[in-house]
């Protein structure tokens, strides 16, 4: 492999096909020649029954308050209840279109939204909220929501919310679901999947990226193939990672059933598993997130409307599955689930657009 070292924005933005500029930094690109995908092993189908697929309905559903407060509930499996914390600003910075962000995750104080615009083809940019900041100036959700509109020029507790929120330098993020923590490095990671159609990626490799928490754009990224023989994948949608560092994203192939995948990142170098057990029935047509729960060990695989989550642990070696360890909930709300997140001791963070906001869970035990 080689490293390739690129110095100023200009330099990175074209390398990555990014025309502009921005505050100048360093990135290095490290070219993994080695394949990055172990060879599968046989695989087993496991009949997890108690998932349902939810086919992505026709069209989504709006906030029923789009100014105030609102609630998903489960109505079967787990229970849990997703009630509003934060309406995220519309329009956003410079009156750009934040009415679809993408992906979440919730680290300490910090609250990290990525947001793509369509109309910007592959490029997007991180918005970092500092929770604690915003609940000792008691922003409510709807001034959260029009911080950035004409009438909060005007309101010095709109102008105090503003300096809550740091907005990040537009770069190359490609579909932009994948933000994730390692919860063992303490650094952020996300794919970069560039697409020319939804689900159609540009290429087969596969690009990861580690961000600055401080910077919010990246400064380490890695290239490779994540391929075994005939057995190809062009890359993760999602991703997370345990408490032990390893990294996870599921897909849907068109065969049917879940593919989880289990990997390590380190600076120089990436390898990915097609874990052995393969789930007969995924959450639903869309693959939206994916989450570790610290408190319970778990990840969360999550469709509109449909969250799977199992153990860790069980994903170790051939795979120690159960139909009983696997748990699944459902909602009824017709809403998009963009991201789901979990705090340090398992309280759950839910992202939805058509109204963009953050729920906040009520159970720590779904």
């Amino acid at each position: 492999m080689r490293s390739i070292h690129l110095w100023g924005a200009l330099v990175v933005g074209l390398s990555l096909g990014l025309a502009g500029t921005h505050a100048a930094h360093a990135m290095t690109t490290v070219d993994q020649k080695s394949a990055a995908l172990a060879a599968p092993v046989a695989r087993r189908t496991l009949d997890d029954a108690q998932v349902h697929f939810v086919t992505v309905p026709d069209h989504y559903a709006q906030a029923v308050h789009p100014h105030g407060v609102n609630t998903i509930t489960s109505d079967r499996g787990a229970a849990v209840t997703f009630t509003t914390k934060y309406l995220l600003p519309i329009p956003g910075y410079h009156h750009e279109a934040w009415g679809d962000p993408q992906s979440m995750v919730v680290v300490g104080r910090y609250l990290y939204v990525v947001y793509c615009p369509t109309a910007w083809h592959n490029r997007g940019r991180i918005v970092r909220f500092n929770m604690n900041r915003l609940a000792s100036l008691q922003a409510t959700p709807r001034q959260i929501q029009g911080v950035y509109t004409p009438a909060a020029n005007r309101s010095a507790k709109e102008r105090q919310i503003r300096t809550a929120i740091k907005v990040g330098p537009a770069f190359v993020t490609g579909h932009g679901q994948s933000l994730a923590f390692d919860w063992k490095t303490h650094q952020l990671y996300m794919w970069c999947d560039r697409e020319s159609a939804p689900r159609v990626p540009v290429n087969q490799y596969g690009y990861l990226q580690q961000l600055s928490p401080a910077t919010l754009q990246p400064i380490h990224r890695i290239r490779f193939r994540l391929r075994a023989g005939d057995f190809a994948v062009p890359g993760g949608h999602v991703l997370a990672f345990d408490r032990q560092g390893r990294a996870y994203f599921w897909t849907r192939p068109d065969t049917g059933g879940v593919y989880i995948y289990q990997g390590k990142i380190s600076r120089h170098h990436v390898d990915f598993r097609l874990t052995s057990q393969v789930l007969a029935h995924g959450p639903g047509t869309c693959v939206q997130s994916m989450a570790f729960n610290p408190n319970n060990n778990r990840i969360y695989l999550v469709a509109d409307e449909s969250i799977a989550s199992l153990p860790v642990a069980k994903l170790a070696g051939r795979g120690h599955l159960t139909s009983q360890d696997v748990k699944w909930t459902h909602f009824a709300s017709k809403r998009e689930f963009e991201g789901l997140s979990f705090g340090d001791h398992g309280k759950a963070y839910l992202l939805s657009n058509h109204q963009p906001e953050v729920f906040v869970g009520d159970s720590l035990r779904w």
